[in-house]
């Protein structure tokens, strides 16, 4: 009988310190990254590493994505947290296309950085508006992609459309870049930082251009989504680009699930403001950031555990 006792008095301390090993809080997360060639892969292995750390238990696992598809992804809970694009997240919230129906399930956790919409041709080309662009070859990322929708509405308001030009569906920047460089292409269109290393990757190998906006095509643009604005990408920032050139930009944002346990995404945001110099050995365009600046309402509601940071920390 003793001996019976004394094995059910072990089997009980085992399994508490079983209980004790296991982490409380373990959570397996999605987390929706970018193209590859993009700068959403490495920022979002740099992201997944300082969560990891900061917060017990969590394991987060990346997969390539979209700025819409991330969106829709968190969305149909498939993903926990996803890089968007402000204008098209809005969308998104307001179920206007390409998203089938309205989101509810997605928060805002962060902004990060300013994105800028490029439209690349070889500098030899005889092209030097988007209206020139009829009857050539355009390497546009697939649907689903920020990216992609901007290509649209910019063919549009030059009076374009995907039938008047021979649009090449590529899923990788670095994809792109080869057609550009082997003369497949003629044009190429990306959404991402400045500068973005698949051009000074084709930069390197053919000399190239940027097609710039207009007030009258930036008017015609806010005018499709009030959330494009006039960026300015400086002179020198490519080889032999001598001249400031005006383009479409947004921001980008992470999304997260509104379900995730406030505690989780507080701890997230938190740590994203205390390793801001981590995220900016990735990407510089996030060189300053700030919480005032993650907090900005761009019409996403916030997860309540960002707030709750955010407002801690005086930002809002």
């Amino acid at each position: 009988m003793n001996r019976i006792v004394d094995c059910l008095k072990l089997g009980a301390t085992l399994a508490a310190g079983l209980a004790l090993a296991l982490p409380v809080s373990a959570q397996q997360l999605t987390f929706m990254t970018g193209p590859q060639g993009g700068v959403w892969v490495p920022l979002g292995g740099a992201l997944k590493g300082m969560w990891e750390k900061a917060i017990p238990g969590l394991q987060i696992t990346a997969s390539p994505g979209a700025g819409i598809s991330n969106v829709r992804g968190v969305d149909e809970d498939k993903a926990q947290i996803g890089f968007g694009n402000t204008i098209t997240t809005v969308d998104g919230l307001e179920g206007r296309a390409p998203y089938p129906k309205k989101v509810t399930k997605v928060c805002q956790l962060a902004n990060l950085y300013p994105q800028y919409f490029q439209v690349v041709v070889l500098a030899d080309s005889k092209m030097n508006s988007v209206t020139d662009l009829k009857g050539k070859t355009i390497v546009v990322q697939p649907k689903g992609n920020t990216a992609e929708l901007a290509t649209q509405h910019m063919l549009q308001v030059h009076g374009l459309n995907y039938s008047q030009v021979k649009a090449s569906f590529q899923a990788s920047y670095t994809d792109a870049v080869a057609l550009m460089k082997d003369g497949h292409a003629d044009a190429f269109t990306l959404g991402t930082t400045v500068p973005a290393s698949s051009i000074m990757d084709l930069a390197s190998a053919r000399d190239v251009k940027l097609l710039g906006v207009d007030d009258k095509v930036m008017a015609a643009m806010k005018k499709i989504n009030p959330g494009y604005n006039r960026i300015t990408i400086p002179a020198n920032t490519y080889p032999k680009q001598d001249k400031p050139v005006d383009v479409v930009g947004y921001a980008t944002q992470l999304v997260v699930a509104c379900s995730l346990p406030e505690q989780t995404v507080y701890t997230m945001v938190k740590t994203m403001a205390a390793n801001v110099n981590d995220m900016v050995a990735v990407n510089k365009a996030m060189t300053g950031l700030t919480p005032k600046i993650m907090a900005e309402d761009v019409g996403v509601p916030l997860h309540p555990g960002a707030a709750r940071f955010y407002k801690e920390a005086g930002a809002m």
